[in-house]
């Protein structure tokens, strides 16, 4: 599925209409596109500074932000890869600290997309080809890279020798790659998600994993000795836990005792231990504990349960109620939400959601907290049908106040209009998150 990557810049944007035309890359997942690119360029990912390397299937953007906020507060500057972008192309790459301007991102898309002809590269290919070639050319204390889809085979996974990888939250999701039957996989589900997550083990390099079902560790330590990486396990090698309001880490090297991440909910307590871990398990930077409590404080991760500021949108609702931004999609996303919820009371609810995403199993472990919803197209991207998302939880979850609406536009107004009590939660796709930060004029920065 193509991102639809646009842009106010004419330079960018005829170099993006190129990258939106690629195939049939996007739809195969694998190496060789992306080597045989790199090798044309020179390999530039064989000249970047210390990397760090993180999968999983939720938490894995925030953990790259406390990875970077933990080093700038340590007075370096980090590149950072990540996917997808909300809003503008450029937040995939951020060069020493700063999105990519938009100068440089033309050159280096149309220098990559030249030597990428007849390799039927993908647009995902493309883009980690530029983000690589732009961490080789300007000088920095670190490069940070979030895994775009898998692990094993995903463009990223080329990086030979990174200072420390790590595994986040992991649950079932892209089922259509992650679960495609495959000869010498494993058979059950979390199991072969796990696999494809520990694909980016790498020989020498500790593997800091979160804590999973027994199976699940199991495969993963299978891939760790068949590869020579050292894997540090969460409740054996390292942990941390919440009490009396502070996160309490503790390994080999030590206690800490740190304030609780800023970014709401307890997942990213989960999130900001395991950028701890990598951090403490590696030698090539020194990061004191002043800048791990400062990221704490620091980090932030747009559309990961964000309080939109005032804006258009904003404007909408009554003073006094809050307008909650979340984009995850998948069943373990929705617990997170749950378990935020948990203590407050129900929510006024305006989802979309891809078509190949599992709308009940996202909404269903938070239903007991949904005060209305209204469900919405995405723009651009093939969703399901705002009729049907509600007909499902109509009849799944007995949820009577459930309507289809054109926009989230006109969804706020419809809240607005029945001025019944409670805040309002847009959640169920980045794509659409994306579109509810720039017509709430947030552009991430």
């Amino acid at each position: 599925m193509p991102d639809h990557a646009h842009s106010t810049n004419p330079a960018v944007q005829a170099q993006l209409d190129r990258l939106t035309k690629l195939s049939p890359g996007r739809d195969v997942l694998g190496l060789e596109r992306i080597t045989a690119v790199l090798d044309r360029l020179g390999n530039p990912h064989h000249h970047l500074p210390p990397t760090f390397h993180v999968a999983g299937t939720n938490g894995k953007g925030s953990t790259c932000a406390f990875l970077r906020s933990a080093i700038e507060a340590a007075g370096m500057t980090a590149h950072v890869y990540s996917s997808p972008h909300l809003v503008r192309f450029n937040e995939r790459i951020r060069v020493a600290g700063q999105l990519i301007d938009d100068g440089p991102l033309a050159s280096l898309l149309s220098e990559v997309l030249d030597q990428a002809e007849g390799l039927q590269a993908s647009f995902f290919e493309v883009t980690t080809a530029v983000a690589f070639l732009a961490f080789a050319r300007t000088p920095a204390d670190a490069c940070i890279f979030e895994v775009g889809l898998g692990g094993r085979l995903d463009a990223t996974n080329v990086l030979a020798s990174p200072v420390a990888c790590g595994i986040a939250s992991l649950g079932i999701d892209h089922e259509a790659f992650l679960l495609a039957p495959e000869a010498g996989t494993p058979e059950a589900p979390l199991d072969r998600i796990a696999f494809e997550k520990a694909g980016i083990a790498k020989a020498e390099s500790p593997l800091l994993i979160q804590k999973y079902a027994a199976s699940m560790v199991d495969t993963i330590s299978a891939t760790a000795q068949r590869t020579g990486a050292k894997l540090l396990a969460r409740g054996t090698d390292w942990d941390a836990a919440i009490y009396e309001g502070r996160l309490h880490y503790r390994d080999d090297k030590g206690k800490l005792t740190l304030p609780l991440p800023r970014m709401s909910g307890t997942h990213q307590a989960d999130n900001a231990a395991l950028a701890i871990a990598m951090l403490r398990h590696q030698s090539a930077l020194a990061i004191p504990e002043a800048a791990l409590s400062a990221a704490m404080e620091w980090t932030r991760w747009p559309a990961r349960m964000q309080m939109l500021a005032d804006g258009p949108l904003k404007a909408k609702l009554p003073k006094g109620r809050t307008l909650w931004l979340d984009g995850g999609h998948n069943p373990d996303a929705g617990v997170a939400i749950a378990k935020l919820l948990t203590d407050g009371p129900p929510v006024h609810v305006i989802v979309g959601m891809l078509k190949n995403k599992d709308a009940v199993g996202f909404l269903k472990p938070f239903a007991d907290k949904i005060a209305s919803l209204h469900a919405v197209p995405i723009p651009g991207h093939e969703h399901h049908d705002p009729k049907d998302i509600c007909l499902l939880v109509q009849g799944d979850m007995c949820l009577v106040d459930a309507k289809p609406v054109a926009t989230v536009s006109e969804a706020l107004d419809r809240i607005a209009a029945n001025k019944a009590s409670g805040d309002v939660l847009i959640c169920g796709s980045l794509y659409l998150a994306g579109e509810v930060l720039r017509e709430n004029e947030q552009i991430p920065d």
